[in-house]
């Protein structure tokens, strides 16, 4: 998993809302597009950007592709971002009282 891949893809609010979709259950880009309102192209070009990410997963159920959450991925590039943040602090030196 590429950190700055997740966030790049967390970056847009559509692929935001994706995510929240996905998170109840898994959906065809055209449930994903008839929920959204947009076109099946427009998701599918959100949803290729969440797979490179490895933010999202693929599963053929006949003719239809199903998206799934992959919030392993998620929980773990946001618990690498907070470690992140967490870290200069812990490295300073603390003042004394």
């Amino acid at each position: 998993m590429n950190v700055n891949h997740v966030f790049a893809a967390l970056a847009s609010h559509p692929r935001r809302q994706i995510l929240v979709f996905l998170a109840q259950t898994a959906l065809s880009t055209s449930d994903l597009a008839a929920r959204f309102g947009t076109t099946p192209p427009a998701v599918s070009r959100h949803l290729s950007v969440l797979l490179h990410a490895g933010l999202v997963s693929a599963e053929r159920q006949g003719q239809r592709v199903l998206y799934r959450l992959e919030r392993d991925v998620l929980l773990d590039a946001l618990a690498r971002f907070a470690s992140e943040m967490d870290a200069p602090l812990r490295r300073a030196p603390r003042e004394a009282l």
